[in-house]
């Protein structure tokens, strides 16, 4: 058995999610600068996922999972899923955004599971309140030894793909390490680096 591991903003789906979501109350400008900082190693991802989660206090649910339902899919994700799928890979979501997301798209690409956060409501409102599976700088890394462990899946049979800081404890448990248009810090410890909007472009690596 092979596992292959997709990080889902800027990787499966083109952009960040709670940037199309900052969007909707005029704040993105304010996140996407937390995002980016974040994204390159520099903040504290748990820390900056709060803070910017605070920033969409008010926002209706059904206006989130409006937005999430529509983003838009990376070039090349669907055709990529499915040839990996036929080699033999299992197929998973690891997203330190939100299930609103990951769930609607983990059925359209026919994943075999997600992995996200949870955005807290409170009479279909946002609390501005944020928990759940991949909340911390390293949460992608363990829980990818779990499943590891659980599947019987060796590092050697293992694919992960990401952009961003907080994809990097995943790479030390896989030994095909994608840096998919990725920020410096995640291209130095990747062994194949794409920096075109294509995922298709892995396959040939597969």
């Amino acid at each position: 058995m092979k596992l292959a591991v997709f990080d889902f903003d800027s990787t499966l789906m083109d952009g960040e999610t709670i940037e199309f979501l900052a969007r909707e109350v005029g704040i993105e400008k304010e996140i996407k600068e937390i995002t980016t900082r974040a994204m390159q190693g520099e903040l504290d991802f748990f820390e900056s996922l709060q803070k910017r989660v605070s920033l969409l206090r008010g926002l209706k649910v059904d206006t989130v999972n409006q937005i999430c339902e529509n983003l838009p899919l990376m070039n090349g994700a669907e055709e990529t899923i499915k040839e990996l799928k036929h080699k033999g890979y299992k197929v998973v979501c690891f997203s330190g955004g939100f299930k609103n997301a990951t769930v609607p798209f983990a059925k359209k690409l026919g994943l075999n599971g997600e992995f996200s956060n949870i955005l807290h409501a409170k009479d279909r409102i946002l609390t501005g309140m944020v928990g759940g599976e991949m909340m911390f700088n390293n949460s992608k890394g363990q829980m990818l030894l779990t499943i590891q462990k659980l599947l019987g899946i060796t590092r050697e049979n293992t694919l992960v793909i990401g952009d961003g800081a907080n994809d990097l404890s995943m790479f030390q448990y896989a030994d095909k390490r994608v840096s998919f248009c990725g920020k410096p810090i995640l291209e130095k410890e990747a062994n194949i680096i794409i920096k075109e909007k294509d995922l298709s472009l892995i396959l040939k690596y597969v």
